[in-house]
């Protein structure tokens, strides 16, 4: 991928030139390659600068001026958005390329990638893989034997209460019987005074019948 510049050689524009100045210095400090492709002596690259810098980015009047960057046939942006860039430490993604390694903005994006999986840089080592010096808890380690004995304990409970419910129904079942005997019992006693009143009332019929006969026989 080739980064192209497009600038004017022989602008009458003092903050034109100052401007250029700065893209192509900043870019090759970075060592990036890149081309200049000059709108004053080439009525090409006049035209196809101004058909390729999308609507939106053009001034009021429609004519772009330079310096403009191209990855490409790709729009990157005109000196304004490349100062930003540059401020930002985010002048490759504004290139469209990727940072070298050990660069700010290499280590910005490893941060961002960071804090997107939410991963930590110190628990890799340089292959990527996960560092072995990185102690894992017990509670990691034997998860799985937790869970297992969770699951006994579950099992355990599970069949405790399944003990409970039976005894509750035998005990259930006890006590009915030993309502009905009380009932019994309750029926037994109440025939029994009926029986001794009943007999009460007998004895004093016939002492009063014996009472009756003996006057008669006395008068």
């Amino acid at each position: 991928m080739v980064i192209k510049v497009f600038l004017a050689s022989s602008s009458g524009s003092t903050a034109i030139k100052k401007k250029q100045q700065d893209v192509v210095a900043f870019l090759e400090a970075l060592k990036v390659d890149y081309a200049q492709l000059d709108i004053a002596c080439n009525e090409e690259n006049r035209m196809w600068m101004r058909q390729n810098v999308p609507e939106e980015k053009k001034p009021a009047n429609g004519i772009p001026l330079p310096p403009q960057i191209f990855n490409e046939e790709s729009y990157c942006g005109d000196y304004d958005t490349f100062f930003d860039a540059k401020e930002d430490n985010s002048v490759y993604a504004f290139l469209g390329l990727p940072p070298p390694p050990g660069s700010k903005e290499a280590e910005q994006a490893d941060k961002a990638h960071i804090v997107e999986n939410g991963t930590h840089a110190e628990e890799t080592n340089a292959e990527g893989n996960l560092d072995d010096s990185i102690e894992v808890p017990v509670e990691k380690c034997n998860g799985d034997a937790h869970g297992e004995e969770g699951e006994e304990e579950g099992e355990v409970a599970e069949g405790e209460t399944a003990d409970d419910e039976a005894m509750e129904e035998e005990t259930a079942g006890d006590k009915a019987p030993a309502e009905e005997e009380a009932a019994v019992e309750e029926t037994d006693e109440a025939h029994a005074e009926e029986e001794e009143e009943q007999e009460e009332a007998d004895d004093d019929r016939e002492e009063e019948e014996a009472e009756v006969q003996e006057e008669e026989e006395a008068e």
